[in-house]
């Protein structure tokens, strides 16, 4: 009986410590928020094959974010049904066109473009066509803020 008395008066103890703890922890001030360092590198990755997306959202956001210098480098990466996409259709041709004129970086995934067969299609663009794998993955390590469509 002694033992099982002796218990409850530790689990007691330890009950009153853990809820003082609480109680004290509560009104501590707010920890400082994490404060991340800011990239001026944006990350468009375009995967869809949606024409209009492309057109009145993609491509507006990405070239605008560099045009306004909202961000100083923009990289823009074709990806996947993208690529068939853009080597079909003339009026996105020309738009990846303005997006190389004022400076952005435009590259495609080697992987997906010979799956879709339009490799030197985009080469021919003069877009950087390469594994993209580790490189998508060095820029995502590096805190680019990146945005998918």
């Amino acid at each position: 009986m002694k033992t099982h008395y002796s218990f409850r008066l530790i689990i007691l103890f330890f009950g009153i410590l853990i809820c003082g703890s609480v109680v004290h922890a509560q009104d501590a001030p707010p920890a400082k928020p994490i404060q991340f360092e800011s990239s001026d590198t944006l990350l468009v990755v375009w995967s869809s094959g949606d024409p209009e997306l492309a057109e009145k959202v993609c491509f507006m956001y990405a070239y605008n974010a560099k045009k306004w210098a909202w961000f100083k480098e923009v990289i823009f990466v074709v990806w996947g049904p993208s690529q068939k996409l853009l080597a079909e259709n003339e009026k996105l041709q020309e738009g990846i066109e303005k997006m190389k004129e004022i400076g952005m970086i435009v590259e495609a995934c080697v992987a997906c473009a010979r799956m879709y067969g339009v490799d030197e299609d985009l080469r021919e663009m003069d877009i950087d066509v390469k594994g993209m794998g580790t490189v998508l993955t060095k820029y995502l390590k590096a805190g680019y803020p990146n945005i998918t469509f």
